[in-house]
């Protein structure tokens, strides 16, 4: 059985400039027409800008993997995220990109997956403790726990403390605040601001940035200490901070390494907490899947460690978590710049237009996948769903700027799934259903409530 979660409206067909700004500045996903989730492209002209939503793969494919040195991230995708990001390899391109890269690489190459997963697996238990205590008392705003709970496996991977270390648990409540109030994309990524012009952002913004960079610094130099002495911890900060451009023989500076921590806690934290939290709605509603993968855990895992090679038996939990991934992806937009002119399905594209690759757009559209807005994760055991998932399925977007740790948050949502579903059992709370906006990443509007109760005495 399948079912339809929730889905943004989609604003009315035409609508005026003024009402498409007004729309986009209160969610980015309600302020697009419905034709987008069956339109192979669409193009946007106003007085400001010039945009391209392209949904054809092939034309995704030649931005992203046949031609990116063509189409490199928008400049524009720094507004807002500049003040906390800095100079970090999510927001930077060319060589600048590249040296970054051969850096940070290593760390998610080979075995690591291996040497992390006990971090991994110490902070879902940790969280299996804390909803122990909250087991059949009042319903739980799941997507605080899955965020307290990613944020936990980001500071143990990456600087080997856990959350409730004092400078990781003041991170993680500094961060709570600037993603509740800073989209991924807002209007000023789209309008043509020169460079040398102020940014006058919020100044909660600009304030939680700068107290979220300082606590940052503050682990990178006790780190950078730590491997001064020789003493450090072999976790993902030792190994990128040691790690030589093989060009160049440099390794990242400490204020380099404050820029890269800052992305790599806004993507591994933000973006698994996203996904993690709509895969445990979409299980409590649709309780006869939720059955299917308690009892294939109970099958495959049982009460002992997850282990890698049990992790990879879990194929329907997996499943569960990259449906969640489809209908939710957590970054829903990526804005690319042409810097040649180009022609789109006969149309012209001129240098400086922007494109628009939506994942959120893609992952349901009407042509590509079978009963787009249902929550089914049998669909990737069919011939259409498989091609559908090699074509119109980019979460950790794809080519030279795949995001590197996809294999880290595909180990991440199946580890925790599998330690909560064999303790509990979760159905949605009464109430309104959560309703997706585009934050940081994709939330829920007022939170995703969850009730949860032991299986021991189910």
């Amino acid at each position: 059985m399948s079912f339809t979660p929730p889905k943004p409206s989609s604003r009315p067909e035409k609508a005026s400039l003024f009402a498409y700004l007004r729309a986009f500045r209160k969610d980015i996903l309600s302020a697009q027409p419905e034709k987008l989730y069956g339109a192979k492209m669409a193009e946007f002209k106003t007085p400001f800008f010039r945009s391209f939503l392209i949904n054809q793969p092939e034309l995704v494919d030649l931005v992203l993997k046949e031609r990116p040195s063509e189409f490199p991230k928008s400049n524009r995708i720094r507004e807002g995220l500049e003040p906390l990001l800095g100079n970090s390899v999510f927001l930077t391109n060319g060589a600048e990109w590249e040296r970054q890269r051969r850096i940070i690489n290593p760390a998610f190459e080979g075995g690591r997956l291996r040497e992390v997963l006990p971090a991994m697996e110490a902070a879902s238990a940790a969280m299996v403790e804390r909803l122990a205590k909250r087991a059949g008392d009042d319903p739980v705003e799941f997507e605080q726990e899955a965020s307290f709970t990613a944020a936990d496996i980001i500071f143990r991977t990456l600087f080997s403390i856990p959350i409730t270390h004092h400078t990781a648990s003041e991170v993680f409540v500094q961060f709570q605040g600037f993603q509740r109030t800073q989209p991924i994309l807002n209007l000023a990524a789209f309008l043509p601001i020169p460079r040398w012009v102020p940014r006058f952002h919020r100044r909660a913004t600009i304030k939680r940035a700068r107290a979220l960079r300082e606590l940052i610094t503050e682990l990178v130099m006790d780190r950078a200490k730590a491997i001064e002495r020789g003493d450090a911890p072999d976790d993902l900060a030792t190994k990128i901070m040691t790690t030589k451009d093989p060009q160049t023989g440099n390794c990242f500076s400490p204020a380099e390494m404050v820029d890269q921590v800052a992305i790599f806690f806004l993507a591994g934290h933000e973006t698994s907490a996203s996904a993690l939290a709509w895969a445990m709605y979409l299980l409590a509603v649709d309780q006869d899947m939720q059955g299917r993968v308690q009892d294939e855990i109970d099958a495959q895992v049982g009460q002992g460690p997850v282990s890698l090679s049990k992790l990879g038996k879990l194929r329907l939990t997996r499943d569960v978590f990259q449906e969640a991934l489809r209908l939710y992806p957590p970054v829903p937009m990526m804005v690319r710049e042409a810097q040649c002119p180009h022609q789109f399905r006969g149309r012209n594209v001129e240098k400086g237009a922007q494109v628009v690759i939506s994942p959120w757009h893609m992952q349901r559209h009407t042509g590509m996948w079978d009963n787009p807005d249902c929550f089914d994760p049998d669909r990737f055991k069919t011939p259409e769903g498989k091609a559908a998932l090699r074509k119109a399925y980019l979460p950790f977007s794809k080519g030279a700027r795949v995001c590197p740790g996809a294999g880290f948050a595909m180990a991440e949502g199946p580890m925790i799934l599998a330690h909560l579903l064999r303790a509990f059992s979760f159905s949605a709370a009464d109430g309104p259903k959560p309703i997706p906006v585009a934050h940081l990443t994709v939330r829920a509007k007022n939170g995703i409530w969850l009730k949860v109760s032991s299986r021991k005495s189910a």
